[in-house]
C-alpha cells in the first residue's frame, strides 16, 4: 500500500522534470518505460547488496530488473475516490471571471490532498441551479421542513 501524504504523485502520463529523478522505496509501486510501462511493487533497492532495482508484478510473478538511476521508473498515481468541498470561502478573482472552490482529494489508498476547483461563470450558474434542486429535493423528503 502507499504511503499516506498530502502531496500526491502526478497524474499518469505527466512528465518528471530533469531536476526531479524519481526514487521509489521498498513497497511502492512504478511503472517500468523499459519494459513498456509494466507496473509492479519495488521488492528492492540498489545498495551494497543490490545494484539495481528489483520489481515484481503486484500480484505476484516474475521479477525483473531496472536501473539503479531509477531512469526508466516512474511513479503510479494512487486512484482517487471522491472530491469534497472544503469549509473555506470560494474566491471570485473577476480578471479570470474564474471562481475557485478549496476541495480535499480522497485517494485509494486513504490519503488526502488539497486542490482547488476552478469553475467559469456558466459552470457556477449550472452548479446554483442544480444545487438549488437538491436542497429542494431535501426539504420535499424531510416533509418541507428546511
Amino acid at each position: 500500500m502507499a504511503e499516506q501524504t498530502s502531496k500526491q504523485l502526478p497524474a499518469q502520463g505527466a512528465e518528471l522534470s530533469a531536476g526531479a529523478p524519481f526514487r521509489p522505496r521498498l513497497g511502492d509501486l512504478a511503472s517500468d518505460l523499459a519494459e513498456k510501462g509494466r507496473i509492479g511493487v519495488v521488492v528492492a533497492v540498489p545498495s551494497a547488496s543490490s545494484a539495481s532495482y528489483h520489481l515484481r508484478p503486484p500480484g505476484g510473478g516474475r521479477e525483473w530488473s531496472a536501473p539503479s538511476s531509477g531512469a526508466t521508473l516512474r511513479p503510479v498515481p494512487v486512484p482517487v475516490t471522491h472530491v469534497s468541498p472544503l469549509k473555506r470561502d470560494v474566491i471570485y478573482d473577476h480578471r479570470s471571471q474564474q471562481a475557485a472552490l478549496p476541495v480535499m482529494v480522497h485517494h485509494e489508498d486513504g490519503g488526502m490532498s488539497e486542490s482547488v476547483l476552478i469553475l467559469e461563470p456558466a459552470q457556477v450558474e449550472l452548479y446554483r441551479i442544480q444545487l438549488d434542486h437538491i436542497i429542494e429535493q431535501r426539504h420535499q423528503a424531510r416533509g418541507g421542513k428546511p
